[in-house]
């Protein structure tokens, strides 16, 4: 079982539209995944329980409840066969509150929008993670998605500066569109819409996917080739 938390303390920067599109793109990929949803309104679980039984199903437990915050409660209110567990947050939340969650994470997820605003406030935020949740003193990946794109703007070009700025990868960028909103009200990751522009959301989704799996990727790999040199 592998968790990818999706945080940015910043309100509205899409944390559920990513925490539901990675679980569904996940699902839809053949994990057995489940959709942990913080938010006290429940907006990830209200997006699933609109999915349609033939499309692959995820697990959504709602842990709005603060107390449910512990490694042992995640493990209690899922499937055993869970592969794969995505973390929704809700806005506001403060590092030292899921810092179990953080210790036991394999990735964290932090969306950004392109806005001067969002970025001062995910500065801040990354810097918290680093210091205070110490992510990277736990082997916990880090990956930024820049979020609502929209080609040629000055914001744009002052969030590029600010990601170039970071030694942390940027795994996806979406671009603004409306085919989110669709997907929503349809309980479908935007991934499995139909039309213009399937063909680059299901890109711009395999790059997330691709980025979390590398590790594993990597280990198996590493695993091969150790087996080949072994004396035999």
């Amino acid at each position: 079982m592998r968790r990818i938390i999706v945080i940015n303390a910043k309100g509205g920067c899409g944390k559920t539209t990513i925490a539901v599109n990675l679980a569904t793109r996940y699902a839809a990929r053949g994990y057995l995944t489940a959709l942990f949803d913080y938010d006290p309104l429940g907006a990830g679980q209200q997006w699933l329980q609109r999915r349609d039984s033939e499309a692959p199903a995820v697990v959504t437990v709602g842990a709005a409840d603060r107390a449910a915050t512990a490694t042992r409660a995640w493990q209690l209110r899922v499937p055993p066969e869970t592969q794969r567990i995505v973390v929704d947050t809700p806005a506001s939340v403060q590092i030292h509150e899921i810092l179990d969650q953080l210790r036991t994470a394999d990735a964290v997820l932090v969306p950004v929008l392109p806005s001067p605003v969002d970025i001062r406030a995910t500065a801040d935020f990354i810097r918290d993670l680093l210091l205070i949740g110490k992510v990277r003193h736990h082997r916990t990946r880090i990956g930024i998605v820049a979020n609502r794109l929209r080609r040629n703007t000055r914001a744009l070009g002052d969030l590029e500066r600010f990601l170039d700025a970071l030694d942390i990868p940027v795994v996806t960028r979406l671009r603004d569109s409306q085919r989110y909103l669709h997907a929503a009200e349809r309980g479908l990751g935007v991934h499995e819409m139909t039309g213009r522009g399937a063909y680059g959301d299901r890109l711009a989704w395999d790059a997330v996917i691709d980025w979390l799996e590398q590790r594993e990727t990597d280990s198996l790999a590493r695993a091969f080739t150790d087996r080949l040199r072994a004396p035999s």
